[in-house]
């Protein structure tokens, strides 16, 4: 357990899922008569990309740690957390709607009116902008929630204008956009079809990272959406290096095509794309040379992604971290990437301090 008093802002944290029995009061009585006609009520809807039982989805060290426990555990001052509910991958999309509405609901009564540390996701579907930007209006008025969630693998490309209603609404309203390792699997997780083991799919992943990133800045968004921030959770961050090394690299042969990017991309996404921490390569040696490559820790949230499995040990902040990045990767980039955490009456003292310190 962290002994330190710093500040804490963990990036990735997230609940135990809903059973759908518990969903019922949260829908009204069309919903509910649906789904326990059809037997969905007692349907698991668990998004296959985290299997319960897997060793990287279960650590066996959290086997009984309840959230409030966890947040102790880590010395967690504000933790934004997340419910990854598999209603996001119902073909339905009126059902898919009320039941993300019904999981906000849930995280908004049961975890976020009792746990005064922990800051709520809008989840959302990609899939229907009009249904997600309904659902961000209507919860935007509850300064708890901090950002809004997506999952990675989606039919049309993050960078794709079918999304920029979504963006609008989070740039609108002070929401962070987070994109979520995981998806719906309506098409493969790569270019050469359907993996066959979780394994390939766990490392695909990252490559799916890589393509987002590419497409935001490709297609404009941070151009479009000036003021959006952008958060990649469990994304991981060690192919990074190349992938900036090959956006700055074509860009300056083909910018005439996109006249929006005006310098760099490796320029333009900083200080609008965030990584959360884990997972993180161990070694210190390697870890210096990724953080010489992007340029330094500004990019970097703090994050325990509870209670999957991604470090060893009671901290989950590596060894080999320069010493002077602490309080940032703590703590100032989530006030960075976060605008609602800026505003957050809980952290005003530790905004009012980075101010001072500039």
């Amino acid at each position: 357990m962290p002994t330190d008093p710093e500040l804490r802002i963990d990036a990735d944290f997230h609940l135990p899922q809903a059973e759908m029995d518990a969903l019922l009061s949260y829908l009204d009585d069309y919903w509910r008569l649906q789904l326990v006609d059809r037997e969905l009520s007692s349907a698991p809807f668990r998004l296959s990309s985290y299997p319960p039982n897997s060793p990287l989805t279960r650590n066996p060290a959290y086997e009984g740690v309840g959230v409030s426990e966890a947040l102790d555990r880590f010395g967690t001052t504000v933790a934004v957390a997340s419910m990854l509910h598999g209603g996001v991958a119902l073909h339905n999309p009126d059902m898919r709607a009320v039941l993300l509405s019904a999981v906000n609901d849930y995280v908004a009564k049961v975890w976020l009116d009792t746990e005064p540390r922990l800051r709520g996701s809008i989840y959302v579907s990609g899939e229907d902008p009009a249904a997600s930007v309904a659902e961000i209006e209507r919860l935007a008025g509850d300064r708890r929630f901090v950002q809004v969630l997506m999952l990675a693998m989606q039919p049309v490309h993050h960078g794709n204008r079918f999304y920029w209603p979504i963006y609008e609404a989070c740039e609108r309203h002070g929401l962070a956009l987070a994109i979520h390792a995981g998806g719906l699997y309506r098409l493969p997780p790569n270019v050469s079809g359907w993996p066959s083991y979780q394994f390939e799919d766990y490392v695909m992943q990252s490559m799916v990272f890589e393509n987002i990133l590419t497409g935001l800045i490709g297609e404009g968004v941070f151009h479009q959406f000036p003021d959006l921030k952008v958060v990649f959770l469990e994304s991981g961050f060690a192919w990074l290096p190349t992938t900036l090394w090959r956006n700055d690299k074509t860009w300056r042969g083909v910018r005439q095509e996109v006249p929006w990017l005006d310098r760099k991309p490796s320029e333009i996404m900083a200080g609008r794309v965030f990584l959360a921490l884990q997972p993180v390569d161990p070694d210190p040696e390697a870890l210096a040379q990724t953080l010489k490559h992007i340029g330094g820790t500004e990019m970097l949230l703090y994050s325990t992604d509870f209670p999957h499995r991604q470090f060893s040990g009671p901290d989950p902040l590596p060894s080999g971290l320069p010493e002077e990045s602490r309080p940032g990767i703590l703590a100032g980039n989530a006030l960075k990437a976060y605008p609602r955490l800026r505003a957050d009456p809980a952290l005003r003292r530790a905004v009012e301090s980075l101010e001072e310190a500039k």
